[in-house]
């Protein structure tokens, strides 16, 4: 996993999924300008989280490929998307932690690995 920083998320977006730079780029824009507003670091502290999730879904392709085909049942209707919700759950859960664990230990041997 990336750093959890935007210069290291970016990086990481442009190598798996160059297409997304661009929303990337505007959630950051739109964070930053909240942060400024508000005074607070949560806006910044939400976006690293989001693109960290992202980039722990997108860099295994397997797993990114199994969610958007979830996705698509859940968004077709067409059967009881109870399983496939519970299975997109599990696969945040995972990225999620993934992307907490780096966020937790920044500098560990965990953070070199290819993305």
């Amino acid at each position: 996993m990336p750093e959890p920083t935007p210069d290291a998320l970016r990086a990481a977006v442009a190598r798996i999924a160059p297409s997304r730079i661009p929303a990337l780029t505007q959630h950051l824009f739109d964070a930053a300008t909240n942060a400024q507003q508000t005074r607070s670091l949560a806006p910044l502290r939400a976006f690293v989280h989001s693109w960290a999730v992202f980039v722990a879904i997108q860099r295994h392709p397997e797993r990114a490929a199994r969610l958007r085909e979830l996705e698509r049942v859940v968004d077709a209707g067409e059967q009881d998307p109870t399983a496939a919700i519970a299975e997109i759950r599990a696969i945040r859960e995972a990225a999620e932690a993934e992307a907490c664990t780096c966020a937790a230990s920044p500098g560990t041997a965990d953070d070199h690995r290819a993305v």
